[in-house]
């Protein structure tokens, strides 16, 4: 399920939508995580609008690319730590009308142990939160 929600960190503003993944594994499986989230930012002072990312609860194998996949689509993120974000900015737009026309986005990666994770986030109520993190933030 998505929310909507708003901070002002050093007074400048930013809106966000955020879920938890709906299924989560781990091959080998019961490796434990920490919590898991995808974020859709949106700040204004940065110029910044519906920026993905994702905390996979995890520090990445260093050096790997993570995947998501929303329809037939795929695309790369970078990671760093325990973050990824979309590869190639220009098709953050994409991916972000990609969620809101979809019904899950599975985001794959490796962890610094080797542990492969599949994340799966429903997309329901994500064109919602997305145009309230809009209103919020314009």
């Amino acid at each position: 399920m998505w929310g909507a929600y708003t901070a002002s960190p050093g007074g400048k503003k930013v809106c966000f939508a955020l879920a938890k993944p709906t299924a989560s594994e781990t091959n080998p499986t019961n490796r434990p995580r920490n919590p898991v989230y995808m974020f859709i930012s949106t700040r204004p002072a940065d110029k910044v609008t519906n920026e993905i990312s994702l905390v996979v609860g995890y520090p990445f194998k260093a050096g790997t690319e993570a995947t998501a996949q929303v329809g037939g689509s795929n695309f790369a993120l970078y990671t760093q730590q325990d973050g990824a974000w979309i590869k190639n900015a220009t098709e953050e737009a994409k991916m972000v009308d990609a969620m809101r026309g979809g019904d899950n986005a599975v985001i794959k990666g490796v962890s610094a142990k080797g542990t492969q994770s599949t994340d799966t986030f429903s997309l329901k109520g994500v064109a919602q939160a997305l145009d309230r993190t809009a209103q919020e933030c314009k």
